[in-house]
């Protein structure tokens, strides 16, 4: 299945365009917390954090490294279909150049190994999908198995075979009994959960982190299945009080005007609109049926 396209003579509509649920739902705020679920998820398994662990400045450029995912995410889905390829190409090349070891027998192995790409792709696009559905934002199942097949197109930018990546509600659940006997929470996998808990800040912002992040990373770790909460050994809130916080905390945050929330750096969806026109302002009504 392709991805949702429209023809507009203003511009390139890019990978996804107007007409397809990612251009929709990606315009979201839970988008950030759906974010940072994804974050959690990932770290369980134990080769994909290795990789990450060994191979960048999550430790000191942390919110560099979130900001630069988000980037990506915006580039992806809003910008034109260049500067998509572009970013895929980026992420490639960057990818082909890395390599983890494992402490416990000496294997040397790429961070590109296609079984570690795809569990962060649908650690990522999963945890999307789960946080938009429960906190409210009107996707049925019909959306949310087209919004799986849209994505085929943004893991194969990452160097994954289309035709090998869940394309499905049920493929994406099939996926994931699959490899969760791989999955545990080791060294790394507390490391990232203490950074998300506790984000090295300003003294002056410290009050403000234990105020409001805390709230988000608390949010969307409950938001987790419960064999990854299981795994890292915190309880959670029983699941109808995690999704009425869900669905207040995107009560709260969609009441934010859009066109001020769309005004956080880079700007990618007025950059959308600038290209396409205002018709192609991200909403849900939009979905259609």
């Amino acid at each position: 299945m392709t991805a949702t396209r429209t023809d507009d003579r203003s511009g390139d509509p890019g990978l996804f365009g107007p007409g397809s649920v990612t251009w929709q739902a990606h315009g979201d705020p839970m988008m950030w917390i759906a974010g940072v679920r994804a974050l959690y998820l990932q770290a369980l398994h134990p080769r994909a954090v290795r990789g990450v662990m060994q191979n960048s400045d999550f430790r000191s450029d942390a919110w560099g490294r979130l900001l630069r995912t988000a980037s990506f995410v915006g580039t992806t889905t809003y910008g034109t279909t260049e500067a998509a390829e572009r970013a895929g190409a980026r992420v490639r090349r960057i990818h082909r150049m890395l390599g983890a070891t494992d402490p416990d027998t000496g294997e040397r192995y790429g961070v590109d190994e296609p079984a570690l790409l795809l569990w962060v792709h649908c650690a990522e696009i999963g945890s999307y999908l789960h946080v938009l559905r429960r906190s409210g934002f009107p996707l049925t199942d019909a959306h949310a198995d087209r919004y799986l097949a849209e994505h085929r197109h943004s893991a194969r930018l990452v160097g994954l075979d289309p035709d090998a990546v869940p394309g499905n509600r049920a493929e994406l659940a099939a996926y994931f009994a699959r490899v969760r006997p791989e999955l545990a929470a080791g060294d790394e996998a507390r490391e990232v959960d203490e950074f998300l808990l506790r984000p090295p800040t300003h003294p002056l912002l410290v009050p403000a982190r234990e105020l409001l992040w805390r709230r988000v990373a608390h949010l969307a770790y409950d938001s987790l299945p419960q064999y990854a909460q299981e795994l890292y050994g915190r309880p959670a809130p029983a699941p109808a009080t995690v999704t009425r916080r869900l669905r207040l905390t995107g009560t709260l945050l969609r009441a934010i005007p859009a066109r001020l929330r769309w005004q956080l750096p880079p700007k990618h969806i007025l950059g959308a609109m600038a290209r396409l026109g205002p018709g192609a302002r991200p909403a849900p009504y939009k979905l259609g049926p």
